[in-house]
């Protein structure tokens, strides 16, 4: 490796440490705001824990899309979302001593709406490829307007959670343990960090991939996945450990549902259009819905994941790796554009 990637390398490492501790002042500040403001526990971790944890995501699309390389946003995203579904409960629960517990609210409602979520953006997508067809063939112009449907229906998630909200009653004020402007600073502070690294490693990631001259999107869908998702996988590790797998498991498909009905659309209304490859896109969407479809099989059996479990979502992940690097080698004639 010449010695200029040697320096973007490092870039890519210290950028992922520093979207680590950003993340951790955000995410911390965004759980004890949460607690401070009284919500309950699944709407903590479906909303405002998964959207701290997805900022570092959410950067990246903004980045991607300010510097012309939306297909590189877009596929940290795509990446991203694979890897929260089959890597972070996978760690958490390996971490914990006992079965990390589940909850009919967790598998009957963020379960199936993620889902929902995920057929909404492939919709689009393919709205796009019929409605505005771009030069090649299966490509297509997602617009501002076809932008507003995946941001709609986040819009009724939100709407949900908030009917969830008015319906709780916390069990215990915290107001007096927690200074809120404190809180509100460090959030901020965490924000300011993100912001930074990404941009930066956005900027290395991409200077590696031309000169090894990778497709942007498969190097979102790998390295750029891999980094941001990092913070995602400590703080649910973290909430495991605490015996609060509830908000564990809401974090992973509430950031998941975030970044794809807001992160990406957010992009394309900063971009202005972006140029979807649906012989690209399906493949990772089929990759994303089957890995979905196993979480919500994994839990759904007693309502708990078992450790068991647990090396079966690590085995899918390596399982979509290795077809990644098949596909991106050229090894194999596949169903990848190279």
């Amino acid at each position: 490796m010449a010695p200029s990637l040697l320096v973007e390398a490092a870039i890519i490492v210290a950028a992922t440490v520093a979207i680590w501790k950003g993340s951790d002042w955000l995410e911390s500040s965004s759980e004890r705001l949460a607690t401070y403001y009284g919500l309950p526990e699944v709407v903590q971790g479906a909303i405002i824990v998964a959207v701290g944890s997805s900022f570092p995501e959410v950067a990246t699309v903004v980045v991607a899309a300010l510097g012309g390389s939306m297909p590189l946003g877009v596929g940290a995203i795509v990446g991203s979302a694979i890897f929260n579904i089959l890597i972070i409960p996978a760690a958490a629960g390996i971490a914990t001593d006992d079965q990390l517990e589940a909850s009919r609210t967790l598998v009957y409602k963020e379960a199936q709406f993620y889902m929902l979520a995920v057929s909404v953006l492939l919709i689009t997508m393919a709205l796009a490829v019929i409605y505005y067809p771009g030069e090649a063939t299966l490509t297509g112009v997602i617009t501002r307007p076809l932008a507003a449907i995946p941001l709609a229906l986040y819009g009724l998630y939100v709407f949900i959670q908030y009917q969830d909200t008015a319906d709780h009653d916390p069990e215990k004020d915290w107001t007096a343990d927690i200074s809120v402007r404190r809180e509100w600073l460090f959030l901020l502070l965490g924000l300011a960090v993100i912001l930074v690294a990404v941009e930066n490693l956005v900027h290395a990631v991409g200077v590696i991939g031309r000169a090894a001259g990778i497709q942007e999107f498969l190097l979102g869908v790998t390295i750029l996945a891999a980094a941001t998702s990092l913070p995602d996988t400590l703080v649910s590790v973290k909430a495991a450990r605490d015996d609060r797998g509830v908000t564990s498991l809401a974090n992973v498909l509430g950031s998941n549902t975030f970044d794809l009905l807001v992160a990406i659309p957010l992009g394309v209304l900063i971009a202005g259009t972006w140029t979807v490859d649906f012989a690209m896109a399906v493949p990772m969407f089929g990759v994303l819905t089957g890995a979905t479809i196993l979480l919500f099989t994994v839990l759904r059996t007693d309502l708990v994941l078992s450790e068991l479990e647990s090396y079966a979502l690590l085995g899918a992940y390596a399982v979509f790796v290795a077809w990644v690097i098949v596909e991106t080698a050229g090894w194999v004639g596949g169903v990848l554009p190279t």
